[in-house]
C-alpha cells in the first residue's frame, strides 16, 4: 500500500501474466498497466510480473544505445562512466487525451525504446534506453516549448513558482538469455526564481531552452533560474541515473559492468 504522494515511482508492465495483478486497477490506461511503487524501495518491484530467475551476467558485455539525441542525457552517462551510441527514434511525442504526465513520459519512452529496437540488428548483447520529459505545472503539461515565443510565455507563469518534472525510462535487454524490459518514472519538485522580464526575454532568445522540457535546462543558461530541488538532480537533465541503476540491476545487469576502460 502507498502511503506516500510525494515519494513514487511508476512502474508500467507491458508483458502483464495471467497470475499477477496490479495493486491499483484503475491506473491500466491506453492499453498499458501502471503499478505505483515507494521510492525508498524499488528492489520490491520483480524485473517482470511473476518473477524471474536471477543469473550472474557480470560476464557478458552489453553494447548501450541511448534511443534520444539528447545531449545532455548522453553527457550524463558519459559523465558516470558509460559511453552509448546514440539513435533518434523519431517519435511524434503527442499527448492521448486524458493522459497523465507520468502515463505520458512511461508510453513515450517505451516507444522510443522499442521504435529504435525494432530496427537495430543484434550482433551482441545489447541494452536499450528510452527516456521522455515533461514539466507539470498546475495540472498542465508542459514539453518542449519549441518556439521562442513560447519559452517566454511559459516563463512569465512560472517565474516564482513550482513545478514536477517528469522523466519515464524504458530499458530493454536482448543478450543470451532472450529479452527482458522494464519501465519506470522519476519526478523531481523545482521552484524557479523570481525572473525579470529582461532575464526571461535574453534566456528565450538565446535559444537553448525550446527543445528541453518545460523550457527548463539545469545544464546551461537557465541552471541559476532553479532555486530548490526535491528529488534527483539528474532527472532534471532527462534521465534519473540512481533510477537507470535500479532498473538495470532488476533485469541483472551489474551497473559497474557497463563502465568504459580508462584505457578504452
Amino acid at each position: 500500500h502507498v502511503r506516500s504522494r510525494r515519494q513514487r515511482q511508476m512502474c508500467i508492465r507491458d508483458s502483464p501474466s495471467t497470475s499477477w495483478q496490479p495493486p491499483r486497477p484503475r491506473a491500466e490506461r491506453h492499453g498499458i498497466r501502471v503499478e505505483i511503487v515507494l521510492a525508498t524501495d524499488p528492489r520490491t518491484v520483480p524485473a517482470r510480473p511473476g518473477g524471474m530467475a536471477r543469473i550472474p551476467t557480470a560476464v557478458l558485455m552489453h553494447q548501450l544505445i541511448l534511443a534520444s539525441g539528447s545531449s545532455a542525457r548522453l553527457t550524463q552517462l558519459r559523465l558516470a562512466g558509460l559511453d552509448p551510441r546514440t539513435i533518434v527514434s523519431g517519435v511524434e511525442e503527442n499527448p492521448l487525451p486524458g493522459e497523465t504526465a507520468l502515463e505520458l513520459t512511461c508510453r513515450l519512452a517505451q516507444l522510443k525504446a522499442r521504435t529504435v529496437a525494432d530496427h537495430v540488428e543484434m550482433d551482441s548483447p545489447m541494452i536499450i534506453i528510452g527516456c521522455d520529459s515533461v514539466l507539470q505545472m498546475e495540472g498542465r503539461i508542459h514539453g518542449k516549448p519549441g518556439s521562442i515565443e513560447r519559452v517566454k510565455r511559459w516563463w512569465h507563469q512560472m517565474r516564482r513558482q513550482s513545478g514536477m518534472l517528469v522523466t519515464g525510462h524504458h530499458v530493454i535487454v536482448r543478450d543470451d538469455r532472450g529479452e527482458r524490459s522494464a519501465t519506470r518514472a522519476a519526478s523531481t519538485a523545482l521552484t524557479f526564481a523570481d525572473l525579470t522580464d529582461e532575464e526571461i526575454d535574453a534566456y528565450a532568445e538565446t535559444g537553448q531552452a525550446t527543445q528541453v522540457a518545460g523550457g527548463v535546462m539545469m545544464d546551461g543558461l537557465g541552471a541559476p533560474f532553479i532555486t530548490r530541488i526535491v528529488g534527483d538532480p539528474h532527472n532534471v537533465t532527462g534521465i534519473s541515473l540512481p533510477l537507470l541503476r535500479q532498473i538495470l540491476l532488476d533485469l541483472d545487469v551489474p551497473w559497474q559492468s557497463l563502465w568504459q576502460s580508462s584505457e578504452a
